[in-house]
């Protein structure tokens, strides 16, 4: 079996190849079958050291021109091929990367950027960075390793050291070489240091804040911090003073002289501005003295005896159950005296009441049990509301009837036409126009 050109000169990229054979279709016939083979294979590349220090700034591009060669491209007759790429990355053995490195990549249409600050304790520890990336086109995938080697810087760390927060730029855009270099260059102007680093660079988005809405191009911030070797400049020390602090309080731009070197490119709130100094600074860490690992001799451990002394709980009985008794039995008599011993009763009353009083009560009582005794024994005559006072067809009065023999109390309130006696049966429309009784 021939492979295709492609796969003999060692480049193992997407092909479909076509793999002919035969197969016995019976004693006496052979017949030939063919089968279609569509294979992607992920390519590994060569490894890539870095050499990076530590305490300084450390950003790593991962353009997608670069592996844009090791996909086989399928555009279109007279097309330019732009397949969207996305990457992964990961310590070599772990599923994310370490803790001082950070990652960003907008869209699948831009590049990728490694970013971070090493620290003093990966120095001289190689860390092996693993870059996957993916095509979403076509689903193939190429990867290579990228070994950070940190190395100590000297100085390390800069003794003064001020964090930036640059409201008009995202993470990416301050990242670029050009950006930085030009804020690192007013920075310069401002302190005039022999030596200036960038430390590192957070999006605001890490420190807590929030996304900006995708309205008049805002951006989400970024907080710069760059290192130097000698004290702050006047200018950097003016947010600090007493009328600055007030102003920041009152969420109004302080007054800085130098800001003008600054806002041509860069719009920085100075209200979060942040100046270190290391020198200064106590070290909180104190040494563990360690001994050597045997506990003092404290003598032979004496268990308690096993003839327990008898212990009277009489008094703990008194103080927990018989006082709280006997003072809510206390105020249950006071209580009762109050309820029971104190009534004035009817008696009282009715000596304390004028007599032309007692005697109006006494006469609405005795109406009042009047009525309700004859309200018992009367009929209850049939609501006139109930019947029909006037003829349908006459229009004469029709007194209303009382049956004797009907018990009122099980009469319907309304009765149909057919339990009237006087009622009159209503004309009914004929067919022919005519009216009929």
């Amino acid at each position: 079996m021939q492979f295709p050109p492609r796969w003999e000169s060692g480049d193992p990229r997407a092909w479909a190849g076509q793999v002919r054979g035969t197969r016995r279709m019976s004693p006496w016939t052979t017949g030939t079958f063919l089968l279609t083979v569509y294979t992607i294979f992920s390519k590994v590349h060569s490894d890539r050291d870095v050499y990076p220090s530590a305490g300084v700034l450390f950003v790593h591009v991962l353009e997608r021109e670069s592996f844009k060669g090791e996909f086989p491209p399928y555009p279109k007759p007279g097309e330019i091929s732009n397949d969207p790429i996305t990457f992964n990355t990961n310590l070599m053995g772990y599923p994310d990367r370490p803790g001082w490195l950070r990652y960003i990549q907008r869209t699948p249409y831009s590049d990728g950027v490694l970013y971070g600050s090493p620290t003093a304790e990966n120095v001289g520890k190689p860390t092996i960075i693993e870059i996957t990336a993916y095509n979403r086109r076509t689903f193939e995938t190429a990867r290579h390793n990228l070994i950070i080697n940190i190395m100590s810087a000297e100085d390390f760390p800069l003794p003064y050291q001020a964090e930036f927060f640059i409201k008009n730029m995202n993470v990416e855009e301050m990242l670029a070489s050009e950006v930085l270099g030009d804020f690192l260059g007013a920075v310069k102007n401002v302190w005039q240091p022999e030596r200036l680093n960038a430390i590192n660079i957070t999006s605001a988005l890490d420190r807590g804040g929030r996304v900006p809405l995708p309205i008049n191009d805002m951006k989400e911030g970024v907080y710069v911090m760059v290192g130097a070797d000698v004290p702050f400049s006047s200018c950097l020390r003016e947010v600090e003073n007493p009328q600055n602090q007030l102003r920041c309080s009152q969420e109004m731009e302080p007054v800085i002289t130098c800001d003008k070197k600054f806002r041509s490119q860069f719009y920085i709130d100075w209200c979060k501005i942040s100046l270190v100094d290391k020198t200064k600074q106590v070290s909180t860490f104190q040494e563990v003295i360690r001994g050597e690992g045997i506990l003092p001799d404290g003598g032979e451990y004496k268990p308690p005896s096993d003839s327990l002394k008898s212990r009277d709980y009489y008094t703990d009985f008194l103080i927990t159950l018989a006082v709280p008794s006997a003072v809510a039995l206390v105020l249950f008599l006071i209580l009762a005296y109050i309820m029971c011993c104190r009534r004035e009763g009817v008696e009282k009353r009715n000596m304390q009441t004028p007599d032309i009083q007692l005697v109006h009560h006494s006469a609405i009582q005795k109406s009042t049990k009047e009525l309700r005794d004859m309200s018992k024994n009367r009929e209850i005559a049939w609501p006139l509301s109930t019947l029909p006072v006037f003829h349908p067809v006459t229009g004469e009065i029709i007194p209303p009837l009382h049956a004797d023999s009907y018990e009122s109390t099980n009469m319907p309130l309304m009765q149909t036409q057919q339990n009237l006696p006087h009622q009159t049966q209503i004309p009914q429309q004929q067919t022919t126009g005519k009216w009929y009784p």
